[in-house]
């Protein structure tokens, strides 16, 4: 899904989000990657539960308990393999007015790294002409973020690109 970004008449745009240029304080690279340690443990974790539980129901069903058994397995393994394959993203941050936002969200970093160069120039020289950029490989979801053990909280954030969390 293509995003788009406009700087026009000291405003950076982000879909329907205006940022006044002069009021932005700082521009940013944020990247976010897949905790693997923490997968391999919830699927090891999950996995000895279910050898237990599994085990046990799939001796007292017999051959039925034992297909269950290897099914719910396989999903096991396959929950792993999807979380391990979800790929780094990156976002654009923006701080203004001291508030931190996360703005647009990419798989691909060089496109992050385009928009803060075309945003800190456009602070730099807010009489610049128009300027449209594209960001082709925008993701959007929530996001998820995790502080302290087991403690979870959804962000909501009012940039229009989003992520999906793991």
């Amino acid at each position: 899904m293509a995003d788009q970004v406009r700087i026009n008449e000291g405003v950076l745009w982000v879909e329907g989000e205006a940022y006044p240029l002069r009021n932005i304080s700082h521009v940013g690279l944020r990247k976010l990657t897949v905790d693997q340690a923490a997968a391999w443990k919830k699927f090891i974790l999950r996995t000895i539960g279910w050898l237990i539980l599994g085990g046990t129901f799939a001796a007292v069903v017999g051959t039925v308990g034992t297909i269950i058994f290897l099914v719910v397995e396989a999903l096991l393994v396959w929950k792993l393999v999807s979380v391990l394959q979800k790929p780094t993203v990156y976002g654009l941050v923006l701080n203004t007015a001291g508030t931190q936002r996360d703005a647009i969200w990419s798989t691909e970093q060089e496109e992050i790294h385009r928009l803060i160069h075309e945003v800190t120039k456009a602070i730099g020289n807010p009489d610049i002409a128009q300027t449209i950029i594209n960001v082709a490989h925008a993701v959007q979801g929530d996001l998820i973020q995790q502080y302290g053990k087991g403690s979870i909280g959804k962000a909501v954030h009012s940039g229009s690109g989003k992520i999906g969390g793991s």
